[in-house]
C-alpha cells in the first residue's frame, strides 16, 4: 500500500490505496473514482504503518481492498461506509 499524509492545522489527512491502482481510473455510470499519484502516492506502508496513522488522522480516503480491509479489521470505518466503483472499494473516514 502506498500512504500519504496531510496537515492543516489541527487535521490531518491520510490517503491509503494499494499499489497497483495507482495512477488508475475507474468508472461506473455517473461515479468516477481517479487514484492520482499526487494525491496518493507517498510511502509504502505495511499494514501496521496505516494502522498508526488512521489513529491520529481525522479525515482518511481509503481505494482498494487491502486499505479497506485494514481499515475494516481495526474498526475505523464500517461496511455502510464502502462505495464500489467498478470492482473497485472506496471509503472516507471523518472523526468528529
Amino acid at each position: 500500500m502506498f500512504i500519504k499524509e496531510y496537515n492543516s492545522g489541527s487535521d490531518v489527512l491520510v490517503a491509503v490505496c494499494d499499489q497497483e491502482l495507482l495512477g488508475q481510473r475507474f468508472e461506473e455510470g455517473e461515479l468516477h473514482l481517479i487514484v492520482s499519484e499526487r494525491f496518493y502516492k507517498g510511502q509504502e506502508a505495511t499494514e501496521e504503518d496505516v494502522i498508526g496513522s488512521l489513529r491520529h488522522a481525522t479525515i482518511a480516503n481509503l481505494v482498494g481492498q487491502r486499505a479497506i480491509q485494514c481499515a475494516l479489521d481495526h474498526k475505523f470505518i464500517d461496511e455502510t461506509s464502502i462505495l464500489v466503483v467498478d470492482g473497485v472499494p472506496h471509503a472516507q473516514m471523518l472523526k468528529l
